[in-house]
């Protein structure tokens, strides 16, 4: 069982720093490049605002994120907790030169390969309305 972990091609760390990036690269080939380093396949995203699969499901739910945010930026808070192919890691959201807007925690499971199979985000701060 561990031996799966154990040959993973990338750390929890650099799995976590490659996702981050790709919230934040605004352009489209290199987001879908960040995506394919930081997510398997059939990699699954849910939060209780959100829900995209694959690889073109996520571009497209961070794209429209990124429209919707202009100048926003996702910045992990947080060291990533890690163990037995799980991950989870606190985060904030708001202006680049601003304080946060949203806040929460990912929970994370991880491919053999080391990449994100799932993510399942909670929302502990958010603006009313």
């Amino acid at each position: 069982m561990l031996d799966s972990i154990a040959t993973t091609s990338t750390t929890p760390d650099a799995t976590v720093e490659a996702y981050v990036a790709t919230w934040n690269e605004t352009d489209a080939a290199r987001r879908q490049a960040g995506i394919a380093r930081a997510w398997a396949d059939a990699g699954r995203y849910r939060d209780p605002l959100m829900a995209s699969d694959g690889h073109a499901g996520i571009d497209a739910m961070l794209a429209a994120v990124q429209a919707r945010f202009p100048g926003f930026v996702l910045r992990r808070t947080s060291k990533v907790d890690s163990h037995n192919g799980q991950l989870r890691f606190s985060w904030s959201l708001g202006p680049e030169a601003g304080p946060a807007v949203v806040e929460g925690v990912d929970f994370c499971a991880l491919a053999a390969d080391g990449r994100l199979d799932a993510v399942v985000g909670f929302i502990d701060k958010m603006p009313a309305g």
